[in-house]
C-alpha cells in the first residue's frame, strides 16, 4: 500500500517543525532495519531525508550519486552496507545524535 501525497506532506511538515519526531523517524528506520524489515526502514528513511536534508545534499554529503541513493532505498533497492552506514552515519551527524545498540532479550512469541 502507497502513502498518500497527503500523508508524505503531513510527516514532512512535522518533520520540519519537530526535532523530537525526526529523531524518532531516524531512530524508528535504523530498529526497522536490525529487526530485519529492510522495507519499512528504508520507506522511513526516504520520509526522513526528503523531509530534512533532500537527496541531493545528502549525496553530497556521502559522496555517492542523489540517483543511486534514491535507487539504493528505493522499493527494489539493495544498498550494500557500506553505503547504508555512511547514510546512517550521516543523518545521526545531522540530527546530533549518537545511536547506540544495546542487547535486549527477544520475546518468545506465545502459542
Amino acid at each position: 500500500m502507497s502513502l498518500t501525497r497527503a500523508f508524505k506532506e503531513t510527516v514532512q511538515a512535522r518533520a520540519q517543525r519537530d526535532a523530537k519526531f525526526r529523531r524518532a523517524l531516524l531512530i524508528e528506520a535504523i530498529e526497522a532495519l536490525l529487526a530485519g524489515e529492510l522495507q519499512v526502514g528504508k520507506a522511513i528513511l526516504r520520509d526522513y531525508i526528503n523531509a530534512t536534508i533532500g537527496f541531493e545534499a545528502l549525496a553530497e554529503a556521502v559522496d555517492i550519486n542523489a540517483k543511486s541513493l534514491m535507487r539504493m532505498l528505493g522499493p527494489e533497492g539493495n544498498p550494500q552496507a557500506a553505503n547504508l552506514f555512511a547514510v546512517v552515519k550521516r543523518l545521526q551527524d545531522i540530527e546530533g545524535v549518537a545511536l547506540e545498540l544495546r542487547p535486549v532479550r527477544q520475546r518468545r512469541p506465545s502459542h
